[in-house]
């Protein structure tokens, strides 16, 4: 026998191979890879643009405010859209938006990297946001809908999560070495790896189920929730500038409020709402989804702290803060295949809480930083920091998506997926306005405080949990 798991994480028994579990089919793999490759993607161009900035600012004219819409467009987009994403691939074919958003996609890439205008370069990373916000879900539904819940599940998102790591940590590193040649080669990079995920998933995904009935998007829900998000996500990033307390913010609080109401009344009403609402009757979905929103919102404001001190405060380059990050990156690689045997053993409720937990010495450590960078504080913090992604990621992609119904894992894909993104959108916003006041190193320590704050709010929204 081997170890499987309940819907709270607890272990059962369940029938296997000798010691060990039995061989995935082929299909099973072919399936895993196209969907890490999915995320690998996104990963790569979100974190890639981060070091190209500078470059294209200066040969567009931009200012530094407007430069900073190259990577704000694609995180708005992309988590405003998520759900929307999620519901499409629920209701037209999981396969079918894949393909299409992924051919956008890479379109769309080839439109940015041939840009000759600023503005023109920003919609084309707001567009690539909006194609990724419908691959990301349908992705996960693809995995989520293969692999049953248990020990395979729970494997393949260990996998699955050694990739999206991988696509993360490596776009800095990958972004410097292609910026050092021209910034364009950025935006060229994803198109050969965009058709290669859309011609496998053409050969080998099984085709989507004819629709016996037909299928009505839920049109308001689409646009008052996507807006209500980008709304809100914008207004915490321009606060900043316009004051916490001015009218622009205020009133941007207010109609974003004003949205999601009138958000909610629809999804009421409608036959076929965009998010079913008793959906979020699950405590434990709940849980994870507000776990990963303060996460992100952490880990977002920690490179972006750390990137202030390394690159602004002490003239490093984007591959050596990468460097940096290596043993994060290396933690994740090695724990990633082994999270699913960790997680039928202990439970995915203790592996959750081991991960959320180890953010918080990672952060603490952050405050010891001094007038030079020393590596006795910078590794360990780093190799704290790889740790607490490790364990935590795989597991509420699990609790997030766990005791879900088929028909509906595109939605709590696209819900777990855009708590992240909107979470560290916020974050980076929180951490931007406590640093302002400072020029200094003086400036970095509000910004810390921050994140530790955040790292202690996530383990403590699994508090929402409770035994189904």
């Amino acid at each position: 026998m081997s170890t499987g798991l309940t819907s709270d994480g607890g272990a059962v028994a369940t029938p296997a191979a000798g010691k060990d579990s039995p061989r995935w089919p082929a299909r099973w793999w072919i399936a895993l890879l196209i969907s890490s490759g999915v995320i690998l993607l996104d990963g790569l161009d979100i974190s890639m643009i981060a070091v190209a900035i500078p470059e294209i600012q200066q040969e567009f004219g931009m200012s530094a405010a407007a430069a900073q819409w190259l990577a704000s467009a694609y995180i708005l987009a992309f988590g405003g859209f998520l759900l929307l994403g999620g519901r499409c691939a629920d209701l037209f074919g999981r396969r079918r938006v894949l393909v299409a958003a992924m051919a956008v996609f890479a379109i769309v890439s080839l439109f940015g990297a041939l840009a000759e205008d600023g503005v023109l370069l920003i919609v084309s990373r707001f567009v690539k946001g909006m194609a990724a916000a419908f691959t990301a879900p349908a992705a996960m539904s693809v995995l989520t809908t293969t692999f049953p819940e248990g020990p395979h599940r729970n494997r393949a998102f260990g996998i699955f999560n050694v990739f999206e790591a991988s696509g993360y940590s490596s776009g800095l590193l990958v972004g410097g070495l292609l910026a050092a040649l021209n910034w364009r080669a950025i935006f060229l990079l994803p198109i050969p790896i965009a058709v290669l995920i859309l011609v496998a998933a053409l050969r080998y995904l099984p085709a989507d189920p004819p629709r016996t009935e037909r299928s009505r998007l839920d049109v308001g829900g689409a646009v008052t929730l996507p807006a209500a998000m980008l709304l809100l996500v914008f207004t915490v990033s321009a606060a900043t500038d316009a004051g916490w307390t001015s009218p622009r913010t205020m009133g941007g609080f207010a109609l974003s409020a004003l949205l999601l109401a009138a958000f909610v009344v629809i999804e009421r009403g409608v036959r076929e709402p965009l998010i079913r609402l008793g959906i979020f009757r699950d405590r434990g979905l709940v849980a994870a989804n507000l776990s990963a929103a303060l996460l992100y919102g952490g880990a977002m404001g920690f490179q972006f702290l750390l990137a202030l001190y390394l690159q602004n405060l002490h003239g490093w380059q984007p591959w050596q803060m990468a460097l940096v990050l290596l043993p994060a990156g290396l933690m994740v690689v090695v724990m990633g295949p082994k999270l699913g045997a960790l997680m039928n053993r202990f439970g995915v409720t203790r592996v959750l809480m081991a991960g959320l937990l180890a953010f918080i010495p990672s952060y603490l450590l952050m405050l010891g930083i001094g007038p030079e960078p020393d590596l006795w504080i910078l590794l360990p913090m780093s190799f704290l920091w790889g740790l607490g992604f490790a364990l935590s990621i795989s597991a509420l992609m699990v609790a997030g998506t766990s005791g879900v119904a088929d028909h509906e894992q595109g939605l709590a894909a696209g819900l777990l997926n855009s708590s992240l993104q909107v979470g560290g959108a916020f974050g980076l916003a929180v951490v931007t306005a406590a640093i302002v006041p400072g020029t200094r190193l003086d400036m970095l320590y509000p910004g810390v405080l921050a994140i530790l704050a955040f790292a202690v709010l996530t383990p403590l929204a699994q508090l929402l949990r409770r035994p189904r």
